[in-house]
């Protein structure tokens, strides 16, 4: 399964509702489970952005629909990049000699 960490800034309609968030977020867990991938954590951060996700997921379209289905509800705008742990990034790093 692929690492992936999702940026998230909140839309104007994402703060209107912002009493939702919780729900949102574990209806998102849900979402994620369906599309064979594993929640890691969600964050609430300040600064540039606003939540912060770490997930799994089985590949890079499955990664790539559920940015597109999460940011099409208007709540948030997301920023999807692909993680790599220490020993993947040790093999690419391998890779390379």
């Amino acid at each position: 399964m692929g690492k992936y960490v999702l940026l998230l800034r909140w839309t104007d309609q994402g703060l209107k509702n912002v009493r939702d968030t919780i729900k949102r977020a574990e209806s998102f867990k849900i979402y994620l489970e369906k599309k064979g991938g594993k929640l890691t954590d969600i964050l609430y951060t300040f600064g540039k952005f606003d939540i912060v996700i770490t997930a799994e997921l089985p590949s890079d379209e499955a990664a790539m629909s559920v940015s597109l289905s999460t940011g099409a509800l208007g709540n948030v705008r997301i920023t999807t990049l692909k993680a790599f742990d220490l020993d993947e990034t040790r093999k690419i790093i391998d890779a390379l000699k």
